[in-house]
């Protein structure tokens, strides 16, 4: 391991995750006084296990803690706690300018638009930290939030936003979810799936380490002890339409049946391939579902099985390399956010733009049993981290160039992002890939995805989260 490197610097939430820490609260805060929100800073690394709770490093040893504690700093929150102005200068414009000045790029516009986002993400200037807490129950949440708090001078809590991992890792949507990560040179994460893509170098995800662009490092604020090991996370609240998605599935199986090449699509007889007693019509809902995501609901990823999920399938140890060796579509959701190694039309391609992506749903499950067509459906959706070493050349670029654009394949030039794009029914469009390398174009895809809120926060490592404390 380098010698600048060490895992009890970082915050434990980059590169390892707490995947078996089932609930989580964001507490969204305002600096209220200078010096008491610093010293409430040094608290929380001081190791004296009192009070303020202690950041989560790491390095949690062979037993990870009951509950986990971080914190990711805004711009204007480095501002308010008296960062010298030589080192804000040194922070990246888009991180300087903050999320919702970024709108545009990030495709959220019209009813995703930051005008319309609810308190507190409607004063973003006034967002200065966001502490996160991870806990196997709400009692403990309730806890540690109230030692979080317990100076009512140092900070004032604007909001919260809470979040639980459903059972078996799905999602809203349906879907199985947090399957892929990349895998880091020095860090041994015997839980991670196996995966074909290289390893991502540290510089991937921290400041002041090599990147996979070779000579090419991130810049690091100024001094090394706020700036190294520090990384970008872009915290997203994503609301999201189960209801009009599964809609749209019924609609497209619908349209399907009719379709003179539906039987290449699905052979008659094949319905319980993709699930015991399905329906013809219930069976090419769940093909489309696929195509759209690029992976069965179970997690199958279509490009190791592409006409049935299959629970032996690998779930991450695939690729997109050469063409039409893959029939996972161009345009599926997890093509789009991450090509791997295929190919694409890009200054940055192969196993670029990685990102830590890490998500818990919010809201209640979807039960299509129990709705009520006359009652508005109780907002659900995804609270969303991307952390990354570069906001714009990672997050930014894809959300824009890739979700938004399709600019990464000719074939897709010009749609967006089946799930998460910023879609309109006149000019959405999907091409369902078929056997023969023909194609089934879906149209009038709506928008399943808004965005409900978010900001561009800094976590710093310990040292960086000492320095402030002490300013």
């Amino acid at each position: 391991m380098s010698a600048m490197f060490d895992l009890a610097e970082l915050q434990g939430n980059i590169l390892r995750g707490y995947t078996k820490k089932p609930h989580v609260r964001y507490l969204i805060l305002e600096v209220a006084d200078r010096s008491a929100a610093r010293r409430w800073l040094a608290s929380s690394v001081s190791g004296r296990g009192d009070g303020v709770p202690q950041i989560t490093t790491g390095d949690w040893g062979p037993n990870k803690p009951d509950t986990c504690f971080n914190i990711g700093l805004t711009y204007e929150g480095l501002r308010a706690l008296g960062t010298p102005s030589a080192s804000l200068e040194m922070f990246p414009n888009e991180f300087v300018e903050g999320m919702t000045a970024r709108a545009l790029k990030l495709g959220d516009v019209g009813p995703s638009a930051p005008e319309n986002w609810p308190a507190p993400f409607n004063e973003p200037k006034r967002i200065h930290l966001i502490a996160t807490i991870y806990a196997e129950k709400v009692e403990q949440l309730n806890e540690v939030q109230e030692r979080a708090l317990y100076d009512r001078e140092a900070l004032t809590l604007l909001g919260t936003r809470e979040g639980y991992n459903f059972p078996g890792d799905f999602v809203h949507f349906g879907y199985r979810d947090n399957i892929t990560q990349p895998r880091f040179e020095e860090i041994h994460d015997p839980d991670r799936y196996p995966d074909r893509q290289p390893r991502a170098p540290l510089g991937t995800v921290l400041l002041g380490h090599p990147t996979n662009l070779e000579g090419l490092t991130w810049r690091v604020p100024l001094p090394a002890e706020l700036g190294h090991n520090g990384t970008f996370n872009a915290f997203r609240v994503l609301k999201q339409d189960v209801a009009g998605f599964e809609e749209y599935l019924d609609r497209a199986a619908s349209d399907l049946l009719k379709h003179p090449q539906v039987d290449e699509l699905l052979q008659p007889g094949d319905e319980e391939k993709i699930g015991k007693g399905l329906s013809r019509r219930a069976a090419l809902r769940e093909i489309v579902a696929a195509n759209l995501c690029g992976r069965w609901r179970d997690g199958t990823p279509l490009a190791l099985s592409a006409d049935a999920p299959d629970p032996k399938a690998d779930l991450t140890d695939f690729d997109y390399v050469g063409v039409g060796d893959s029939r996972c579509p161009h345009g599926a959701h997890i093509r789009r956010c991450n090509p791997r190694g295929g190919q694409i039309v890009q200054r940055i391609a192969n196993n670029s733009r990685r990102l830590v992506r890490r998500g818990v749903p919010y809201g209640p499950p979807y039960d299509p049993a129990k709705r009520d067509r006359d009652e508005p459906e109780p907002e659900r959706g995804l609270l969303g981290n991307f952390i990354g070493a570069s906001l714009g050349a990672q997050f930014e670029a894809m959300s824009c160039d890739w979700l938004n654009l399709g600019l990464q394949d000719p074939r897709i030039t010009g749609s967006n992002d089946p799930i998460s794009g910023a879609n309109d029914p006149v000019t959405s469009w999907f091409d369902l890939p078929l056997k023969s390398g023909g194609t089934i174009r879906l149209r009038g895809l709506p928008r399943f995805v808004l965005t409900r809120g978010g900001a561009y926060t800094f976590l710093p490592s310990l040292s960086a989260i000492r320095f402030l404390g002490s300013l």
